[in-house]
């Protein structure tokens, strides 16, 4: 019996081996996939000051570099334009806590260029709220409590307005320039929305503890973090996507332990990036939270072994996911903006 049980556990150390291998095999994989694909901009933490600053490396980690370095400043929510030639971001005081949820109230508008040269300030504090690129970067849309305000970058001119019917975080406009999308009390609180940029008709895209929607390329789907109703009691945030009317809702990761923040995906929509935070909140409090890159074909993937969350999703398949270092809300560009 004793000979049975040494043999059997030494089959499962084998297997379990074998597992691991596979796994880092097929991590180095996607690392070699992605590694020459753009470059992400995040914020992180600074090693030299403490600070908030934001940095650029290539999608495998590598390259990796400080583009702001400022002791005097904290820096965070970069967006790069479309054609990844400028970058958009918020500068805080020295010291400021940078709050998940307000975040886009907070400091002041900062453009630069794409490797976060020649950075220019845009107004004063807390002007042009929610700053988020138009299509063709010539102007943005800022969520005031007024309304939803598209203003030019030229003249700094409001050029129209739109009621926020509900919208009170996190808005960005669709590539095609049609639509925006943000969170909003539509109902109940915590819910994504769709508003037609023009008309600024509504429609909700998932209700309940959904948050930080941003847009696939193709403007017709969304991908959003969500804690759904009716998983008995489950509570830890998923990232999900579906299309700009609600439709075709679908877990794209998820792992039991983990809150999963700072969706985004690359230009092409075949990867998509993350932050897996072990705090609810996304970490912009703390220093954030392990960045990580995931292929969109292997969707819907669980980490670990969260056998809470594969009784909610038990086709749910493994996949490998390459972490970086620690930040906060990255995002990907394949324009060679940190090539030196």
């Amino acid at each position: 019996m004793v000979i049975k049980r040494i043999v059997l556990l030494f089959a499962v150390v084998q297997m379990m081996s074998a597992f691991a291998a596979a796994d880092e095999a097929g991590v180095a994989q996607l690392a070699a996939e992605v590694g020459s694909k753009g470059w992400i901009v995040y914020a992180a933490r600074s090693a030299e000051n403490g600070t908030w600053d934001l940095f650029l490396m290539r999608p495998d980690g590598s390259q990796r570099r400080n583009i702001t370095n400022t002791p005097d400043h904290e820096e965070g929510g970069p967006q790069f334009s479309a054609d990844g030639r400028r970058l958009l971001y918020r500068r805080f005081a020295k010291g400021t806590v940078i709050h998940h949820d307000l975040w886009g109230f907070q400091g002041e508008l900062m453009i630069a260029a794409g490797d976060g040269s020649a950075p220019v300030q845009v107004g004063a504090d807390k002007e042009y709220p929610w700053a988020s690129w138009s299509p063709d970067s010539t102007q943005i849309a800022c969520l005031t409590m007024k309304g939803i305000q598209i203003v030019d970058l030229d003249t700094k001119q409001m050029v129209r307005q739109l009621p926020r019917k509900g919208i009170y975080q996190q808005l960005f406009w669709s590539p095609d320039g049609r639509w925006f999308c943000g969170v909003a009390n539509a109902r109940i609180m915590w819910t994504v929305v769709r508003m037609n940029a023009e008309t600024g008709e509504l429609n909700i895209v998932q209700e309940f503890q959904s948050c930080t929607p941003d847009w696939f390329p193709d403007s017709k789907h969304i991908i959003y973090p969500s804690r759904p109703a009716g998983q008995k009691g489950y509570g830890f945030t998923q990232l999900w996507m579906s299309d700009g009317e609600g439709g075709g809702a679908k877990m794209i990761y998820g792992e039991d332990g983990y809150h999963i923040y700072g969706g985004a995906l690359s230009p092409d929509a075949k990867y998509v990036l993350f932050t897996r935070c072990a705090q609810d909140g996304g970490g912009s409090e703390g220093a954030g939270a392990p960045i990580c890159v995931m292929r969109m074909a292997d969707a819907p993937a669980i980490a670990g072994p969260s056998p809470d969350l594969r009784k909610v999703h038990p086709d749910a398949k493994e996949a490998p996911v390459l972490q970086l270092v620690d930040g906060w809300e990255p995002c990907w560009t394949y324009a060679e903006v940190g090539a030196k």
